[in-house]
């Protein structure tokens, strides 16, 4: 407990409540020990990864391939963040990238000449169908207590199918809406992308301050001033390093080409939504305590089911927006949609960094920050032309290893109890 300070007349001063950086680093140093290390091995991991395909290939950390790889890592990490809800819940979404392809192909279907919807329209329309899809998987597992596992797998099967057969024979159906296509090829002006940016940085500069006062006028422990400022030192460092290989032109002499691609501020809104959801409001501690112990939020008055459908419902919708982002991409949907794949990287996606398989425990940023790790790795492999299969051993290797932390540091934790 923090004692109070003592003044020269004699009275009790304010009680100080900051931890020094000495107390922060032995907290944080034994937090590491108990195996709560965060995103941190994720950090060291990429950097590891630059390391060793720029030594391979200097075309790796190029300005060109850095955006082109976090545009191709913006599929994975829209679906994982919806994996995310399942997984907090200690369930699992096979179905995702088929979900994601659904999304996909009735926003193709509509706004081809043959109904003429409006892009904005279309897409509402392709959310409202993954969402809905995902309520009825949810109200199946919550309602008649079937396995996850078995419904999303048959609706990885069905949904495969429903996509080939709206697709019909000729297979591939091209989005001649360019809006739509910009979502994931356009780029903003670079002055566009300093303006949100700094708009960004600033908005998590005074959240980072007011919570940082917030928790020293309650009385609460708060982590050193000085902790909170490199934290937003850090945010501009990082905003800043962003903006700037983003605006490098990436074009030719003759065809210049520059600015923050769309798809990464699309990327980053539905990051701060749904973190905002599971971090701000009932419905995300609900979410916890569902995964953390059932039986115990059952008794406490939560309802099960309806919580539980409405995290499927949200993953069906964020694997729509993954949907769409993935046609933009390629200005296109067809039945080569491999949705088996992407939902396995999706869930390595979410579990590399941290979200536990086990329920209870995870964050969208999670979902995000793997797809970097993912993504780093196809695009680094492919760039030395190494084939597929080693790909997909690579990335094989990679999950074990995530599941092994995973499973060590929720055993350290029972028995440190």
């Amino acid at each position: 407990m923090p004692s109070s300070a003592v003044t020269a007349s004699g009275q009790p001063g304010p009680v100080s409540n900051d931890q020094t950086f000495g107390a922060y680093a032995r907290g944080l140093w034994s937090r590491l020990l108990a195996g709560q290390s965060g995103v941190l091995p994720v950090i060291l991991g990429v950097i590891l990864i630059g390391i060793i395909f720029q030594s391979q290939n200097p075309r790796f950390l190029s300005p060109e391939n850095l955006v082109n790889l976090l545009v191709q890592g913006s599929v994975f990490m829209l679906i994982g963040m919806g994996q995310v809800f399942v997984l907090l819940l200690g369930e699992i979404d096979l179905s995702l990238g088929f979900v994601a392809g659904i999304g996909a192909t009735v926003m193709v279907l509509l706004v081809t000449y043959a109904f003429g919807w409006p892009w904005w329209a279309a897409i509402l329309a392709a959310l409202a169908v993954t969402a809905a899809i995902g309520a009825v998987q949810g109200t199946l597992i919550t309602r008649l207590r079937l396995p996850s596992f078995v419904v999303t797998l048959a609706g990885l099967l069905g949904l495969q199918g429903v996509m080939i057969q709206l697709l019909g024979t000729g297979g591939t159906i091209p989005v001649p809406d360019e809006m739509i296509n910009n979502l994931a090829n356009g780029t903003l002006t670079p002055m566009m992308g300093w303006i949100l940016t700094a708009a960004a940085i600033a908005v998590y500069a005074v959240v980072t301050i007011v919570r940082h006062l917030r928790r020293h006028r309650s009385g609460l422990v708060t982590p050193p001033a000085g902790l909170t400022a490199l934290k937003i030192l850090a945010a501009i460092v990082a905003g800043v390093t962003l903006v700037v290989i983003c605006n490098v032109d990436r074009g030719s002499v003759r065809f210049p080409f520059n600015g923050m691609p769309w798809v990464i501020p699309i990327v980053f809104g539905v990051l701060v939504m749904w973190s905002l959801l599971l971090g701000r409001t009932r419905f995300g501690r609900y979410i916890y305590a569902i995964g953390g112990n059932a039986e115990a939020a059952r008794r406490a008055g939560i309802s099960l089911p309806r919580i539980r459908t409405m995290a499927f419902v949200l993953a069906g919708m964020t694997a729509g927006i993954g949907g769409i982002i993935y046609a933009s991409r390629l200005r296109s949907i067809s039945t080569s949609f491999d949705g088996g794949t992407i939902v396995l990287y999706v869930v390595a996606t979410a579990v590399i960094v941290g979200t536990s398989l086990f329920g209870g425990r995870g964050h969208p940023l999670h979902a995000v920050l793997g797809g970097v790790v993912i993504a780093a790795i196809v695009n680094g492999m492919a760039l030395l032309g190494l084939p597929a299969a080693i790909q997909l051993m690579a990335t094989a290797v990679v999950l074990l290893a995530a599941i092994t932390v995973d499973v060590v540091i929720r055993r350290r934790g029972e028995t440190t109890r």
